[in-house]
């Protein structure tokens, strides 16, 4: 059983955990504020709970190292973009005791990232980042986290519609350089990750075939994924073999870079110069995939089989890279209007109207 004690005016509690003695400090000189602490601490040891001091003892910190070691140890592909919202956490978190993160204070932190200027989409990430790393605490054993606190996230309404129609794809092919002309036409046909096609190498082509795969772990969402490449893009691949063979510098990639040995790593000067030739400014690569789901499924490719050649693991991700444009609500309409012009008048009987 706990107790109560006097240490010149404050009144402080003690009690006993795993045969452990506890002491601390009510922060009152009242003796009721410090029995409603003891029988709060008392009713946390019958629940099987840790004591509130060792929690106390946990700052936001330590919670940062174990979610960067569990990015880590699960080889998440997306360490350096947790690690940069961290950073933005620690602004406002680092040296805090895990109980003082509460939901006012999360809120604090939110408002002066938008007094920043950082999009809703950016400080979600950093929220879910936040969220992850209390969860991560509260799992562990002994746990080092209490209770998550309610993390309230933003509504994103900065999500990007950007695709190409396919004569502004051609004139950005006239130019491109040539070392990234196949490396986007895979892209405007696949829709793959500009990661997936900057790291695509010989060893996971069959020429022969005509096959492109990807194993278990080598794609954003760690499953693999096969290709059957068309007439247009087995040339492609062959024009990218019979140039290297050419050359006598066989790179283990297929798109290498500019020097044709290495892959291709940061190209956004030719990317920029290229859309400006070509009159289609503030694109970015990323829409190459918008444009090939919103072509597949233009051209009937079943839904479940484009998601498959994408890699979108979920109908709610590829829902947002299903694009419906003017165009399409256009041609909606139009086919609306044949269908009503072509039904059969006579159904109507003496009851159409006139509009």
């Amino acid at each position: 059983m706990g107790s109560l004690f006097l240490r010149g005016k404050t009144w402080w509690i003690k009690y006993y955990q795993n045969g452990k003695c506890f002491r601390q400090s009510s922060g009152s000189t009242k003796k009721m504020v410090a029995r409603k602490l003891l029988d709060r601490k008392e009713g946390e040891i019958a629940q099987g709970k840790l004591p509130g001091t060792s929690f106390d003892k946990v700052i936001f910190d330590e919670l940062a190292v174990n979610l960067i070691r569990d990015y880590k140890i699960n080889q998440r592909k997306s360490l350096r973009r947790i690690k940069n919202g961290i950073n933005h956490l620690k602004t406002a978190f680092e040296g805090m005791s895990i109980p003082r993160i509460t939901t006012p204070e999360i809120n604090k932190y939110v408002e002066n990232r938008i007094d920043m200027g950082a999009a809703n989409a950016t400080i979600n990430r950093e929220l879910s980042a936040l969220k992850r790393m209390l969860n991560l605490g509260a799992q562990q054993t002994p746990p080092l986290v209490d209770r998550v606190p309610h993390i309230p996230m933003l509504k994103e309404n900065n999500t990007r519609k950007g695709f190409f129609e396919h004569e502004e794809y051609l004139a950005l092919q006239d130019a491109l350089p040539k070392y990234l002309k196949g490396f986007v036409a895979f892209a405007y046909k696949c829709g793959w990750r500009v990661s997936e096609i900057k790291n695509l190498k010989w060893s996971n082509v069959d020429l022969h075939q005509g096959i492109v795969r990807l194993e278990s772990g080598e794609t954003k969402n760690t499953e693999g994924r096969t290709v059957y490449l068309d007439e247009a893009l087995k040339d492609v691949f062959q024009n990218q073999w019979a140039g290297q063979k050419k050359k006598k510098k066989i790179s283990p990639y297929v798109f290498p870079g500019r020097t044709g040995v290495g892959k291709i790593r940061d190209f956004r000067v030719s990317w920029n110069t290229a859309c400006r030739a070509a009159g289609i400014p503030n694109r970015i690569f990323h829409d190459f995939r918008r444009t090939a789901v919103r072509n597949m499924v233009r051209s009937g490719i079943p839904e479940r089989v484009a998601m498959m050649i994408s890699g979108h693991k979920t109908r709610a991700v590829f829902e947002r890279y299903n694009i419906v444009n003017d165009a399409d609500l256009i041609e909606a309409a139009r086919k609306q209007e044949a269908y009503l012009e072509n039904l059969p008048r006579a159904q109507f009987g003496h009851n159409r109207v006139n509009l």
